[in-house]
């Protein structure tokens, strides 16, 4: 599914124009987006929560030469899906 069809679904269920949907849709993912880059964690209820979460350093090997090298630290965005959006499944 790509945001196309998800805002024609929203549309078809809120009774509003698939523009006006996939602006909302742009919207709350524009919100998480904003939230994640605070370092905050987002939480909807029966769905699930979006959190940030740190990736130490740590060696790897450069699959080319096979050199040792240092993999610097990063961010990552991690999604932990609901009780509710389990069962769906």
């Amino acid at each position: 599914m790509n945001i196309s069809e998800l805002a024609k679904g929203v549309a078809t269920s809120t009774g509003s124009s698939e523009a006006d949907a996939k602006k909302a849709i742009t919207a709350v993912f524009d919100q998480i987006a904003d939230a994640a880059a605070k370092g905050d964690e987002v939480s909807i209820p029966g769905f699930g929560k979006f959190a940030v979460k740190d990736r130490p350093e740590r060696q790897g090997r450069n699959p080319a030469t096979g050199e040792a090298m240092t993999i610097a630290a990063s961010k990552k965005v991690s999604f932990t899906a609901a009780k509710g959006l389990k069962d769906k499944l």
